[in-house]
């Protein structure tokens, strides 16, 4: 029997002993049995039967587990990526660097029982992977970077406001499927299934869009939330310096849909013209999805319940009076009838008798109602405000928080993300390189780190080290006028 520690060996979870059994003898299946962390982990062989009384007996579940976490922060963590992300190219030797800054971040643990430790600060890349191998945390958030070192901020408490206080962080942005409750009927709550996901696809490509296209911002990052909705981290220089002022002007220019459970009419579209940002949205991604996906999958126009929703958004009691009076009397329609209902609404509101100010907006007011974004705007409008950070495990669900690519963000499917479990199985079933850092390579969240590093990560930092260079310079260049002066 060979032994292994079990804080260097993870349980082999069930999912790969079922494909280790459909292995024809004489070949042996290793079985791997789970114990607590001071229990080493066993490694036995077993033929035929034996190995299904063993596999039922020693079988881990599925999901979140927290000694497979102690493995996931031991073998596949990026924790060097995410030091270099966070440090913004203030880790080389040139002299313009801020060696101080990374230091500065304030981190927080979520441990198991819901302890919850605020304020921790890093100094290095190893000191950060030190601190989570020992806490293995449940959930890591990432605030801001203060004036002093967190950690210590008490020595700085009797020195007024201003000596402990954010001066940076990124524009954020969260965006959780179960505030779309009253626009889909597939799911509620936190559960998420591939008929509602396009919601979140939409959001990431208007608020994307927008951000590059009308602010100038480069560097996004887009992360899903391991559960039932997405994050936006906006990484440019000039968006980790806005303060809450500039933050709050952002949110409130993406701020259409104002409704809650009460309102019947959750988004009004006011003036001669919508705004270009709206027009852009709801021509290249708002009405597509909504005629072509949401409309048909989400059965918006089924039955009477579900109309009336609609119907109530319309101003003009002849117009919903005669659409109703039509889909009462017609429930069966040889057409889709979610399409045709749709269709007979527009051409009646569209129709030249029908064209008063008061129905103006209400064919654009109706798709921005079931498909506009609909932000968390507490979470971006302040530099304190904590989020979770990328490739952290969601405990209620063991998917990993991977980025999502926003150009093909439509292919994404949060049912497909890589599990603690899973993750562990295929270093289960490759074995564990010891030599290397990145035993992620080998593993389904290669691609998400190599995504992350390539695609995100190196343009952010040749930006940072750019302009780490140019304000040394302008620095440099100050200091020799005020000499010759």
């Amino acid at each position: 029997m060979l032994h292994y520690p079990q804080s260097d060996f993870p349980p082999f979870p069930a999912s790969v002993l079922d494909l280790h059994r459909r292995r024809s003898p004489p070949y042996p299946t290793p079985l791997y049995s789970a114990g607590d962390s001071s229990t080493p982990c066993c490694v036995s062989y077993f033929y035929g039967d034996e190995i299904e009384q063993r596999r039922l007996e020693n079988a881990v579940p599925e999901g979140f587990n927290a000694d497979y976490l102690k493995a996931y922060y031991g073998k596949i963590f990026p924790y060097v990526d995410i030091f270099k992300w966070l440090s913004y190219g203030n880790d080389g030797k040139h002299p313009g660097c801020d060696h101080s800054y990374f230091g500065r971040r304030e981190f927080s643990f979520t441990l198991d029982n819901d302890i919850y430790l605020r304020f921790q600060s890093f100094n290095t890349a190893s000191e950060l992977e030190n601190a989570i191998k020992e806490k293995c945390p449940f959930k890591i958030d990432i605030g801001p970077v203060y004036s002093v070192d967190p950690s210590k901020r008490h020595a700085y408490s009797q020195g007024g406001d201003n000596i402990f206080t954010p001066v940076e962080k990124e524009l954020v942005f969260d965006i959780d499927i179960s505030d779309y409750d009253d626009a889909r009927y597939c799911c509620s709550g936190a559960d998420v299934c591939l008929e509602c996901w396009p919601l979140m696809t939409i959001a990431i490509k208007v608020i994307d869009n927008s951000l590059r296209d009308d602010f100038g911002f480069s560097h996004i990052l887009w992360v899903y939330s391991g559960r039932r909705g997405v994050h936006c981290w906006v990484c440019d220089g000039k968006a980790r310096r806005l303060n809450n002022e500039q933050r709050a002007a952002i949110v409130d220019y993406f701020c259409v849909y104002k409704g809650n459970e009460n309102s019947s009419k959750k988004v009004s579209l006011v003036g001669p013209a919508l705004h270009p940002f709206l027009v852009r949205s709801y021509t290249e991604v708002l009405k597509d999805y909504f005629e072509n996906r949401l409309l048909s999958s989400q059965k918006l126009f089924l039955n009477e319940e579900r109309f009336e929703k609609i119907l109530e958004m319309i101003p003009d009691e002849s117009v919903t009076s005669e659409l109703r009076g039509r889909w009462l009397s017609n429930k069966r329609s040889r057409e889709e009838i979610n399409v045709a209902r749709w269709d007979q609404l527009k051409n009646l509101l569209q129709s030249s008798k029908q064209k008063g100010q008061g129905l103006r907006r209400c064919i654009e007011e109706i798709v921005f109602t079931f498909t506009y974004p609909r932000l968390d705007m507490e979470v971006s409008k302040h530099m304190n405000h904590l989020l979770k950070a990328p490739f952290c495990v969601h405990p209620k669900t063991g998917r990993v928080c991977v980025p999502i690519n926003p150009k093909s963000c439509e292919e994404f499917d949060p049912s497909a993300v890589p599990t603690l479990s899973q993750l562990l199985g295929e270093l289960n079933t490759g074995g564990f390189k010891r030599e290397r850092d990145n035993e992620w390579d080998g593993t389904s969240l290669g691609d998400c780190v190599r995504y992350f590093r390539e695609s995100f990560l190196q343009p952010l930092l040749k930006s940072c080290k750019e302009e780490i260079e140019t304000s040394y310079n302008a620095k440099v260049q100050q200091s020799r006028n005020s000499i010759s002066w």
